[in-house]
């Protein structure tokens, strides 16, 4: 295999979206007019990276607010908190700054829109995911996680007239209409959503990859294995044709004998991956023998959120 048979394909659009980005700025500003410890319930947004380099500067990640000593500042992860989290936080007079991405924020907003229409609410997410749990926790006696197929089949409402379905935002856009349709099976007034819950920054990125995927013998993702964006990257990459797809956090992380017949690799980056580790990979890969990129471009994003009101105009 000569060396100009060998290339890159890259994906565009990848990494930061704008809820990460205004997450990730929000904790630096915070940083910066307060100085540490900045206290941050559960990671900020879910890349080992971003995490370890917050936790440097002064970052105390904790797993619960009953963590954070009475009266400090907890920043709120970009994946949001249930109603419980901000009274519990209000209880201990914590200072607190919402980071939670708006697109978040909006199907909370649905979940209480339906709940206050007595609806039954199936959501669908994966169990266990802190979006999921704050999501849920708007309003715990309305909504049903629905996971599995076996969920899907299982799942009993009060009256199949009154029955709506919402998601996560970081799911894969075809398995989630996979798990659509098998509710629609047994609800058949089943109502979708005011708008796609799906944010737009997972359904490009798989978009992107989907595109890239057929020529791909190999597909390499930079995320992190708590990543729910991240790992359907992989998996949609192998749906549409890679050879092979993996999920990594650093370049020094790829197997070499994943390399053995490879010409075409392709990659990616999760929506809370900054774009330094996708150049420290290409830069691996270059020295490989894989110096030759070529941008695969599907969308354009011009998309940006401004900063949690708490950090506004200070």
């Amino acid at each position: 295999m000569t060396a100009a048979s060998k290339r890159v394909l890259l994906a565009k659009p990848r990494g930061y979206c704008a809820g990460v980005d205004r997450a990730v700025v929000a904790v630096e500003k915070a940083l910066e007019l307060y100085g540490p410890p900045v206290y941050v319930r559960k990671e900020i947004v879910h890349n080992r990276h971003v995490v370890d380099r917050l936790r440097e500067r002064g970052v105390i990640f904790v797993e619960e607010t009953s963590e954070v000593p009475e009266g400090e500042l907890v920043v709120f992860s970009a994946h949001g908190v249930s109603p419980a989290v901000r009274a519990e936080a209000e209880e201990r007079n914590l200072r607190t700054i919402d980071a939670t991405c708006p697109l978040v924020t909006k199907v909370h907003k649905e979940v209480n829109r339906f709940a206050g229409q007595d609806y039954d609410i199936l959501l669908i997410g994966h169990e266990g995911h802190e979006e999921v749990e704050g999501t849920a926790g708007e309003s715990p006696s309305h909504v049903q996680l629905v996971d599995t197929a076996e969920d899907a089949a299982n799942v009993e409402v009060r009256d199949p007239s009154k029955v709506v379905w919402l998601s996560q935002t970081t799911l894969s856009v075809d398995e989630t209409m996979v798990r659509v349709n098998q509710l629609k099976d047994r609800f058949p007034t089943l109502a979708d959503p005011p708008s796609d819950d799906i944010c737009y920054a997972t359904s490009n990125r798989q978009t992107a990859v989907k595109a890239m995927a057929p020529e791909c013998d190999l597909v390499l993702v930079v995320g992190s294995t708590n990543s729910s964006n991240s790992q359907r990257l992989v998996e949609v990459a192998k749906q549409a044709g890679a050879r092979d797809a993996h999920l990594i956090d650093y370049a020094r992380e790829v197997d070499e004998s994943w390399l053995d017949g490879v010409t075409t690799v392709g990659v990616t980056s999760g929506a809370s991956v900054p774009d330094v580790l996708v150049m420290d990979l290409l830069s691996w890969l270059a020295d490989r023998g894989w110096g030759e990129v070529q941008e695969v471009t599907t969308a354009n994003e011009k998309i940006a959120f401004a900063l949690p009101r708490e950090l506004r105009g200070v």
